[in-house]
């Protein structure tokens, strides 16, 4: 596949994370495999691993929830069209707030490519389940 045709995915705050959490390659695989599966295969990823505070302020101001939460997603051209590289969006994951960070890490992908386990009928939970197990 040629470069400008690869899904770029960029891992930043890993710091937060601690020895027991994920790699950036295995933060990038888990969030490549989840993309592919939803037949992305090209544009821009960020996973941002931030703490407690920055997650409550993000969640405050773009869902007016104002406590911490887990992981949120946050699309960019979501519809598909765009002049570059698709910017697919932004994942940020609290880990003080997350009981499984792989799972979050897939969580969030999978939200970036238009699902909704609060609309569907268990089709995101069920693949994400499927993906977790298969990476494992």
């Amino acid at each position: 596949m040629p470069e400008d045709e690869a899904v770029e995915i960029e891992v930043i705050g890993l710091e937060a994370v601690g020895p027991a959490g994920p790699t950036a390659a295995q933060a990038r695989q888990l969030c490549a495999r989840a993309l592919a599966r939803a037949g992305i295969d090209a544009g821009h990823v960020a996973v941002e691993f931030v703490d407690a505070l920055r997650i409550q302020e993000l969640n405050r101001e773009h869902r007016a929830v104002d406590a911490p939460t887990d992981v949120l997603s946050f699309g960019v051209d979501e519809g598909g069209a765009c002049a570059g590289p698709r910017e697919l969006g932004d994942i940020v994951i609290c880990p003080a707030h997350t009981e499984d960070l792989r799972e979050a890490i897939v969580h969030g992908a999978l939200h970036l490519t238009g699902m909704d386990h609060e609309a569907d009928e268990g089709e995101m939970l069920a693949l994400q389940a499927e993906l977790l197990r298969s990476a494992r």
